[in-house]
């Protein structure tokens, strides 16, 4: 009974002692802790490539403006930057008058990157010609040439490009007046054999030695409108004339349809041949009350190749003059009846 009493005692006495051992720990690491508080705090070192760049206290934030500066740059002509290797951050505790130098870390990693440019050059016949730093000086300069009937105006365009190096910027004014080609359409007034005054192009802008307006009458309809009697955009010009009225062709050509042709009704068509520009000119003649050609026939401008009518899909009599380069439909009032 005796040794039982003592073997209980004795425990007591042990537990006794691991509690006081166990709260000097604890009280032991709560202040160490709070001595580590006091005088140090957690930072990120950072490195790049295995060099040491500095510290950090926040390496989400460093690291969201390398991105941002990846996906941006920082010139409103930096499309993105190409950084290949990004820094690595390992957490420690550094005394607190030590600092963070997030601004020379950024300033280090950027400085490793590859910009790309964002610009746009304009082209004339795919060629590039000259540059501008934005969309809306490109698209000036296309309107410009438009708006002054310039000779090319069909054949400039522009892309956007993306380059490690800017090419040399021209302004507007500059670059419309290098690219701009005066048109050189002489109009003479001729009289064909139908009695009809039409105005003849010698010279013209469609690159053909001369055409002619294939009948006199008001335009109706321009090309591009939209209407309810169209499934899409009007691809030419309808010259209202009196059903009956006889046309002849823009300028000499082989005929390569002479026929019904759907929404066109009776309709010819007749290949040019190709410009001094090397394109190939077509011409539609459509919704006529009669044809007067047929395929594989040569005509020229004294030929009569057929009789306004109102055939097709059409509201009145009325001649649908529809020009074609290389099968693309164009305004034919760049060329007859301005």
């Amino acid at each position: 009974m005796l040794k039982i009493k003592r073997i209980l005692k004795n425990t007591v006495i042990h537990l006794r002692t691991s509690l006081k051992f166990a709260l000097l720990l604890v009280i032991g690491m709560a202040i160490i802790s709070f001595l580590i508080f006091v005088v140090y705090k957690p930072m990120y070192s950072v490195t790049l490539n295995g060099q040491f760049l500095g510290y950090t206290s926040d390496k989400s934030e460093l690291q969201s403006k390398i991105n941002e500066y990846m996906k941006s740059g920082d010139t409103q002509t930096v499309a993105f930057v190409e950084i290949d290797t990004l820094p690595e951050y390992k957490m420690c505790l550094l005394k607190k008058g030590l600092t963070a130098n997030d601004n020379e870390i950024l300033s280090t990693v950027i400085s490793t990157g590859t910009p790309y440019y964002k610009y746009y050059a304009i082209l004339e016949n795919g060629i590039e010609k000259c540059y501008v730093s934005t969309y809306e000086e490109s698209e000036g300069i296309i309107n410009q040439l438009k708006e002054k009937n310039s000779t090319n105006k069909d054949t400039v365009s522009y892309v956007v490009k993306y380059d490690t190096q800017l090419s040399e910027f021209t302004n507007t004014e500059t670059a419309v007046a290098s690219l701009y080609i005066e048109p050189v359409n002489t109009k003479t007034q001729t009289t064909t054999k139908t009695g009809k005054n039409t105005v003849t192009y010698t010279n013209s802008s469609l690159g053909l030695a001369s055409i002619q307006q294939p009948v006199s009458g008001r335009i109706t309809s321009r090309f591009g409108v939209q209407s309810r009697i169209r499934s899409s955009a009007h691809t030419g010009l309808d010259i209202a004339a009196p059903s009956g009225t006889p046309f002849s062709p823009i300028t000499s050509g082989t005929v390569t349809y002479a026929g019904w042709k759907g929404s066109y009704g009776k309709c010819i068509i007749i290949n040019h041949g190709k410009n001094d520009k090397g394109q190939t000119i077509e011409t539609y003649y459509a919704h006529c009350v009669r044809l007067n050609v047929n395929v594989g026939q040569q005509v020229d401008e004294n030929s009569t190749i057929g009789y306004v009518g109102s055939t097709g899909n059409s509201t009145g009599p009325h001649l649908h003059l529809e020009i074609r380069i290389n099968g693309k439909a164009v305004n034919p009032q760049n060329y007859l009846y301005n």
